[in-house]
């Protein structure tokens, strides 16, 4: 997929790989093992999205501006680590895990990482 395709282009399922966050896929057993896989996204906060998220700290509510970019950043992540499986003969990740950090003031990282194998 290119890097400028929109995340929600291509469904996981589409992909031809199992994700679980458990050690093992049920019902499979894993014949080979690839090691560590990963995606991430750096995302910076929107103006508009940080004046209408002062506006709900006042009144209280979903902050949906956030919601949705966290959304589009973990697929964006999770597609870029399904990829990586991928490309190294995979057919499922193990061991799925988000993490995030902060890089500036204003910019996050989203992290999604596993471990690629291969199942039958």
């Amino acid at each position: 997929m290119p890097e400028d395709e929109e995340p929600r282009a291509v469904e996981f399922s589409d992909m031809g790989i199992l994700l679980t966050n458990i050690e093992n896929v049920p019902g499979k057993t894993i014949t080979k093992h690839f090691g560590l896989v990963a995606g991430s996204t750096v995302r910076a906060k929107h103006i508009g999205r940080d004046i209408a998220a002062s506006f709900k700290n006042i009144v209280g509510g979903e902050l949906k501006g956030y919601t949705e970019l966290l959304q589009e950043s973990r697929k964006q992540a999770t597609l870029r680590m399904i990829q990586q499986a991928k490309q190294l003969g995979a057919n499922a990740v193990v061991n799925v895990r988000f993490s995030t950090s902060s890089i500036t003031q204003g910019a996050a990282e989203l992290y999604v990482y596993g471990t690629a194998v291969s199942v039958e």
